[in-house]
């Protein structure tokens, strides 16, 4: 059975701040329909209908890219745990990047992480939650170190000229506006 909600309540950021993961999905009117997974403690609550999350450098920059093109997004959360449940947030994301004014407000609630590409915010329209009885139930045995080691061997230059090779456009060919300068980017 599906409960919606207008805002999140306090058991539901427990729930949230209780996850090792998460789903982003977005999508342009064409193309592929983007759906990741997020960890590496850089999701935060910061209001009964805001959220956001640090953006690591990647190989893509899809939610970027969709966001910039059509502003829809969702997040997932669910429980491997004993007692399932499903949560979706839906919304409209932003986009923001180190240079923007919001940057300096948010980016203290998160980790320092090396390769810290974009900050995306989503201002939730609506809340759900189901049952995730089909959900397996597994254990969270540790973070990846992997992609932090990447960033830290490649070092600030390294991310720069990665970003800029492969993170500039999304893989249908849709601009992310990731070195964009101007009135917040139009993201």
């Amino acid at each position: 059975m599906a409960d919606f909600y207008e805002a999140l309540t306090d058991e539901l950021i427990r729930f949230i701040d209780a996850q090792a993961v998460f789903f982003t999905a977005s999508a342009c009117a064409q193309g592929r329909i983007n759906l990741s997974p997020k960890g590496m403690d850089c999701f935060r609550v910061l209001g009964p209908t805001r959220c956001a999350y640090m953006d690591l450098t990647g190989s893509g920059n899809e939610t970027a890219a969709h966001l910039k093109q059509d502003g829809r997004l969702t997040i997932m959360f669910t429980s491997f745990a004993r007692a399932p449940l499903i949560l979706r947030l839906y919304g409209q994301g932003s986009v923001i990047r180190p240079h923007h004014p919001e940057w300096t407000d948010l980016a203290p609630h998160f980790p320092d992480e090396p390769g810290r590409r974009q900050i995306i915010v989503i201002d939730i329209d609506s809340i759900q939650t189901s049952c995730g009885y089909g959900v397996p139930e597994m254990t969270f045995q540790r973070e990846r170190p992997t992609l932090r080691k990447w960033a830290e061997k490649k070092g600030p230059d390294g991310i720069t000229s990665y970003q800029k090779e492969k993170n500039q456009r999304s893989i249908d060919g849709f601009d992310t506006g990731l070195y964009e300068v101007g009135p917040h980017d139009e993201s």
